[in-house]
């Protein structure tokens, strides 16, 4: 890893790349500069990486520089026997442009271990023995490069595209030895002269060349070493993870039941004390130890019908299986078809028919997996028989007491704020669909309250006064809504939310969505009234109010890419749209990345242009190995503004049905005898 936290040499890159799906974490300092960074292999060929970089004295007050800025590095090609990798990137293409820069380079293992680097670069990696455009005969114009401003950037915060490979040129290069599988090595030419940097006293170079050592231990830890420029020292420390291998491989749950033979469940039938009490409340049971409520229920001549939601497992595809598998252990031999309909919010959403003697067939199969799924029949739910209501389930209430942590991260004056304290939640549903919820926060430590930047936003500040709201409140009322959810057609969902919908703004929140549930796309609309709360966050609002909507589209890619673009109206009462790409592993693992132009202008936006953002989202049992279906979830700004501001409303409905349909469930059938 690179000073830079991403594959490379020591402040040069290299035409590696990482595995595909590794993230990397990395923080790097020498003399008066930190970098941290967030890396993602986004593909197998293509790798982003998020920079937070503290440059002291850099500031024309002496002060510390904050710095954001996004980098992408793409393979060209793959070494072969015959040539090296070839990889193309850009440094600091959305940020201020302190670190902007263009490269192409090339890599080659030349012996057991040893690899040469070679490469062109354009920018900042053009300011030291550089030469003319190497693309002049193009065009003149990739004779020059235009003239930054003092941020850096030609526009803070927006891709410079026509500085991209423009200007004059400089070569780099270095060599890297894996001496064993812990050590490694490596010595380079830099073409980056720290200009501005060594201008301002932040740095100083008495030579072009950089050595680093390395020592990388099995858990992914790697400390760094390094000798720069003739005249400093440096550290690093970086930890890489593959979200495909959690913490825990396989969990540790416990495991289902195993499937009795037909003729030992008809004998239990008549031996069993529960079986007395009928088989509704026998499966009733069996189901609750694996956190499955049962909502509905019948039983014919041959087919057994029922309704239950899931509390507890995060992939759809298991609590089918838990669901059969009770219902093979506790329902007569008769019974030869499983019509199991899955149920979210109250409405049901998906039913999966079974044939009870696929099973006890399929489950020692070596592909029992993909098997049971492609056997299952999977249609909406919408206007089938799911059974009988089970008697007395209502009203349902639900508790919780914990603490929480919210984390603000690369806020332009603080890296890192945090806040902890304690929290209660509450849900009570009368009847199916219908929820009344709440949460209350008490801060008890932290520095979100800390913030003096006061907001300079030419919008209303919908969201620029977000650390008003820690300051001026105690005890936080986070939310507080009525909710309604219902199945108005086949494929269809619709959402009625009213209340405190978030910590900033309450109102009105109206949505549907045509899910089909067989398809890769599906479609929604949302309309919204909300007026901004007040800074106390008890019950009180302001004067503002907005009207908000948006059309949506999203589309699942089928390789675990899933993309969404939302077109409307934002809180600022600006139009415009939001792309946001997510890659999803099987093991629900998320994280992805998100913008928004709107037409408001860059400079009427202020610092940053447009809103843009990565967002990550980790399962708990990812982290635990315990069947869960909560999530640890985190959005990356670079800068928190007032234009593409949209309304944080809960339980949305594509997120609600999703894992329930059949591309989440084909994805997820690796899961089904788990």
């Amino acid at each position: 890893m690179s000073l830079f936290g991403t594959p490379g040499l020591i402040d040069m890159p290299t035409a590696r790349t990482a595995q595909d799906g590794i993230i990397g974490i990395g923080t790097a300092q020498f003399r008066n500069t930190g970098r941290n960074t967030l890396t993602f292999q986004i593909t197998p060929r293509i790798q982003g990486a998020f920079h937070y970089s503290t440059l002291n004295g850099y500031d024309a007050d002496g002060g510390t520089r904050y710095d954001r800025s996004f980098d992408i590095h793409m393979l060209l090609a793959e070494e072969t026997d015959a040539r090296p990798a070839i990889a193309l990137g850009l440094r600091d293409f959305g940020g201020t442009g302190i670190y902007s820069g263009e490269y192409v380079v090339a890599t080659k293992e030349i012996s057991h271990g040893i690899s040469l680097t070679g490469g062109i670069g354009w920018g900042r990696l053009a300011t030291r023995n550089s030469f003319g455009s190497p693309f002049a005969f193009i065009s003149d114009s990739f004779k020059t490069r235009p003239k930054q401003g003092s941020g850096g950037g030609v526009q803070t915060g927006q891709p410079d595209f026509d500085s991209w490979f423009r200007g004059d040129a400089a070569f780099f290069g270095g060599i890297h030895w894996q001496a064993t599988d812990q050590w490694s090595f490596a010595a380079e030419y830099s073409s980056d002269a720290y200009l501005d940097e060594a201008a301002k006293g932040v740095t100083q170079q008495e030579s072009p060349f950089n050595l680093s050592a390395q020592y990388k231990w099995g858990n992914g830890v790697t400390l760094g070493a390094y000798y720069l420029y003739g005249t400093e020292a440096g550290v690093s420390l970086s930890y890489t993870l593959d979200p495909a291998l959690p913490p825990i491989p396989g969990g540790i749950g416990p495991a289902p039941p195993a499937i009795l033979p037909q003729h030992h469940v008809a004998a239990a039938s008549w031996n069993m004390p529960e079986a007395k009490t009928g088989p509704r409340e026998h499966l009733t049971r069996i189901l609750a130890q694996d956190g499955l409520i049962l909502h509905r229920f019948h039983v014919d001549a041959k087919t057994a019908r029922i309704a239950v939601a899931n509390t507890r497992f995060d992939a759809g595809a298991q609590a089918i299986s838990r669901t059969a598998r009770a219902m093979a252990n506790t329902l007569p031999p008769h019974i030869a078809i499983f019509e199991i309909t899955l149920i979210t919010q109250g409405i049901e959403v998906t039913k999966i028919t079974i044939d009870r003697t696929n099973l006890g067939a399929l489950e020692f199969s070596p592909d029992a997996a993909w098997q049971s799924y492609a056997r299952s029949r999977i249609k909406d739910a919408f206007g089938a028989d799911q059974g009988d209501p089970v008697p007395d389930l209502y009203p349902i209430f639900d508790a919780g007491l914990g603490g929480y942590l919210e984390v603000a991260f690369f806020d332009p004056d603080n890296p890192v704020r945090i806040e902890f304290g304690i929290e209660a939640e509450a849900e009570y549903s009368p009847a199916p669909g219908w929820f009344l919820s709440g949460r209350i926060r008490q801060p008890v430590a932290g520095n979100l309250d800390n913030a003096t930047r006061v907001s300079n936003s030419e919008l209303p500040p919908v969201r620029s006064d977000v650390f008003r709201y820690a300051q001026e409140s105690d005890l936080r009322l986070s939310y507080l809504t009525g909710e309604h959810f219902s199945r108005p057609a086949k494929d269809v969902f619709a959402r009625m939310t009213v209340g405190y919908l978030e910590p900033m703004f309450g109102g009105v929140s109206g949505e549907i969505l045509w899910n089909p549930v067989n398809s890769a796309f599906a479609y929604g609309a949302e309309i919204n009234y909300a007026v901004q709360r007040d800074f106390d966050m008890q019950f009180g609002f302001q004067d503002y109010g907005v009207v908000t909507g948006h059309a949506s589209t999203y589309y699942d890619f089928g390789n675990g890419f899933l993309g969404q673009l939302d077109v409307g109206r934002y809180l600022a009462k600006d139009w415009g749209a939001t792309f946001t790409l997510d890659r999803e592993f099987k093991n629900g693992f998320k994280l992805g990345g998100f913008v928004t132009l709107t037409d408001v202008p860059f400079d009427t936006f202020g610092e940053g242009s447009f809103d843009k953002g990565i967002r990550l989202e980790i399962p708990v049992s990812w982290l635990t190995g315990r069947p869960s279906k909560d999530t640890v979830s985190q959005t990356i700004r670079p800068v928190y503004r007032d234009g593409g501001a949209r309304l944080d409303v809960r339980n949305r409905l594509y997120d609600v049905t999703r894992d329930l349909r059949q591309p989440a469930l084909a994805n997820q059938c690796g899961r089904f005898w788990r």
